[in-house]
């Protein structure tokens, strides 16, 4: 059963917090836009945000008081009421729940006497059953506190119930590249891959330095453009082309903003270039941000990626000692700031427009189009808005050459990406292949189908992607050659499942998320994921 409610804590206990959350709020170009980390400095000091410190907030702020308790509400990370001690977070949707989640969650419903959603009566455990924290690669996953955990297994759940603070360390999947040279991911097997010094013994910033001190922006772009690069987080739009609609001249102050908020099921990607090579996309932001002259940049993360955070966080610490952020770059003249900003539990938020919502601080509900966000986008000034991996291709573009990056791809998709594959496969983890790779290719990487099983079929691109049957798997991973075939490449999630899946299941899942993940502004979706 759920432990009785603990009392609002008073204003005057949440008063000693003014001066910390006055120095979040000095990082923002707009008070209000530091609405979601100084609602996380309450919940963090007091394990949920009350309605009296949804007051204290609003008048900090100086917003309405039913405003900051739109933002709470909405936001799946928020607690309105204490939760446990020790809260585990399970996830239920389909790369987890084709390695028997639900059978993991029901064991631990089991063991600690409680349904998903209540807390123990002491107090220490709180079970919640979550959609995606794309970690597929070890389904099935939990969360304990800020602590990703996988597979879970029998043992896991032993040392959770006994020791939760001895619980092991996500492993590191990353599995190497397939048939090409790594760019992307060339560190991430390197011991210290995330810290400054291993990172400028490897040529780091060095592009960036380049790009600074010897190109115009225009040279940068136009080097962009000829590498075929396009948006790594789903919609492929052409790089180039979008840093070119970005107003040479603008009486308004131009904002980069990188989005972090991976949430796709099946998608990993982005938390291993944030966790083993932040600083390549340090440097990506550097010179995307020098081209599209913008001198302030905002990398908004998922809320759940506590851990890549906080590595994202001494990174740019780092960055900034050595004189590759802050003022005069590289003893130029040009400036860069940039700031984390931790979301809180939204898929809606990888959307652009309402990641810019979000990042002002309001419910993540997307803006309809036009304008565009390159002439009013964050706070309505021209915004350039790029993915993670798509700004960590940028330093060996201009390393190595725009050409050179296009023959690493295929057709009109340069270079190469990132591939999640999780699922019914012997190997699952992250692989880096040229856009040109084939879906079964990938599949034979990761060791074929687990068991010697039959191939069902397959997700190519995320849960929003069309599933592909096992006999069309002969097809190239790049954006147009998927849309021939009727699919997406999106994010590059790629979910095996073998013959012992039940598709109307696998179905029931794609079908819940969107259901959950709704923001709710428009009735197709609102009411529509739910009759589905």
């Amino acid at each position: 059963m759920s432990s009785a409610p603990s009392p609002q804590p008073p204003a005057t206990s949440i008063e000693p917090l003014r001066a910390e959350a006055e120095r979040i709020i000095a990082k923002y170009d707009r008070k209000q836009a530091a609405m979601l980390p100084v609602l996380r400095l309450i919940q963090e000091r007091f394990g949920f945000v009350s309605l009296e410190a949804q007051e204290w907030v609003a008048n900090l702020l100086q917003v309405r008081a039913s405003l900051v308790h739109e933002v709470v509400t909405f936001y799946t990370l928020f607690h309105q009421q204490p939760v446990g001690a020790y809260h585990v977070q399970l996830c239920a949707n389909i790369a987890c729940a084709l390695q028997g989640a639900q059978e993991y969650l029901a064991s631990i419903s089991e063991r600690l006497g409680i349904k998903p959603g209540e807390t123990t009566p002491d107090g220490r455990f709180t079970l919640s059953a979550v959609e995606c924290l794309c970690a597929c690669e070890a389904a099935p996953v939990m969360q304990v506190n800020d602590q990703y955990v996988g597979p879970v297994t029998p043992e896991t759940i032993e040392t959770l119930l006994r020791a939760p603070d001895s619980l092991p360390e996500l492993p590191t999947m990353f599995r190497g590249a397939v048939g090409v040279e790594p760019v992307i991911s060339k560190r991430f097997g390197t011991p210290a891959s995330e810290t400054i010094e291993t990172f400028i013994r490897d040529d780091g910033y060095q592009a960036a330095r380049k790009a600074v001190g010897e190109m115009t922006p225009e040279q940068v772009i136009t080097e962009v453009t000829k590498s075929n690069l396009r948006g790594l987080g789903g919609a492929g739009f052409p790089t180039g082309k979008k840093w070119s609609f970005i107003p040479t001249e603008s009486a308004k102050p131009k904002f980069l903003v990188v989005n972090a908020d991976e949430g796709e099921p099946g998608t990993i990607k982005d938390r291993y270039v944030i966790s083993k090579d932040p600083h390549r996309l340090i440097e990506g932001i550097i010179i995307a941000a020098y081209a599209t002259g913008c001198h302030k940049a905002y990398i908004y993360i998922r809320g759940e990626y506590a851990q890549p955070a906080r590595i994202l966080h001494q990174a740019l610490d780092h960055a900034a000692r050595y004189g590759f952020l802050g003022k005069r770059v590289f003893n130029s003249a040009f400036d860069l700031d940039v700031v984390v900003h931790r979301g809180a539990g939204a898929y809606i938020c990888g959307e652009e427009t309402a990641l810019l919502e979000s990042l002002e601080g309001k419910k993540g509900f997307p803006r309809l189009k036009p304008p565009f966000p390159a002439i009013s986008g964050l706070f309505a000034s021209p915004t350039v808005i790029n993915n993670v991996e798509t700004l960590a291709c940028v330093p060996s573009i201009i390393q190595r050459g725009g050409e050179w990056f296009a023959k690493l791809g295929f057709g009109k998709s340069g270079g190469t990406r990132l591939f999640s594959v999780s699922g019914h496969v012997e190997r699952p983890g992250l692989y880096e292949a040229s856009h040109g790779v084939t879906l079964r290719q990938l599949i034979e990487a990761a060791g074929g189908v687990r068991g010697g099983r039959q191939l069902k079929a397959v997700i190519p691109g995320g849960i929003s992607a069309k599933i592909l049957r096992a006999d069309e798997i002969d097809v190239h991973m790049d954006f147009d050659s998927l849309i021939a075939a009727g699919t997406m490449a999106g994010s590059a999630g790629v979910i095996v499942m073998d013959d012992t899946t039940c598709m109307l299941e696998a179905l029931w899942y794609a079908a819940k998320f969107f259901a959950h993940e709704s923001c709710g502004q428009c009735s197709p979706c609102r009411e529509g994921t739910g009759w589905i």
